[in-house]
């Protein structure tokens, strides 16, 4: 389903950090069953997939995305050693006001992909900005549409900030992070899990 060919001539970005984006990072044929297949989400915030029902096209897409081929292939081009380390996936569905905050992943990350599947993008909210700093959503080196099936991959460095343009409604995107060890995975899968039962209770 991962267009591996188009990954590889991807060039890496060394400046503010470590990235690349891939547009057409996902097959064309394989859209259609990963957005068909993609699960009802209605509140904001980060899913574990063991909160979600889904496809078996999104379920064959989550398997590949840990599958050892990208994991080869990511830890080829940011030339760090990826063997043995987990992964962790979460999926968004919705965007709140609050959310898209400058930021930069934790340190027991190691590398971040952003997969968007949103058909169509056409607003100028939501667009995922690569920062030079902290200080400003306008001061960065990439403006990046979530739209179907474009990636972002990162270094997840102290510099590595990121953000995106306010938007509130539908914005689909996966998360898959390689971390440092296992005890990452069981604490933030805790974290997420109790996250989304509690918005079962609350208001959208």
């Amino acid at each position: 389903m991962i267009d591996y060919e188009r990954f590889r001539r991807t060039p890496l970005v060394r400046k503010p950090f470590d990235h690349l984006v891939v547009s057409g990072f996902l097959e064309a044929s394989a859209l259609e069953p990963v957005l068909s297949g993609f699960p009802a989400i209605e509140k904001g915030g980060s899913f574990p997939e063991s909160e979600l029902s889904f496809g078996p096209g999104f379920a064959a897409l989550l398997e590949e995305l840990r599958g050892p081929e990208l994991r080869a292939a990511a830890a080829e081009k940011f030339g760090v050693d990826l063997a043995g380390r987990p992964t962790m996936v979460t999926v968004r569905g919705q965007a709140r006001a609050k959310d898209g905050r400058i930021h930069t992943d934790t340190e027991t990350k190691i590398v971040t992909v952003l997969l968007y599947l949103n058909p169509g993008w056409k607003d100028e909210g939501g667009r995922l900005r690569l920062l030079r700093s902290s200080a400003s959503l306008d001061d960065y080196v990439a403006d990046i549409l979530p739209e179907a099936g474009t990636a972002v991959l990162f270094r997840c460095t102290d510099n590595a900030w990121h953000g995106h343009t306010p938007y509130v409604g539908e914005r689909r995107a996966i998360q898959l992070n390689w971390v440092t060890d296992e005890s990452v995975v069981h604490h933030e899968e805790r974290r997420h899990r109790f996250s989304a039962r509690l918005k079962k209770w609350l208001p959208v």
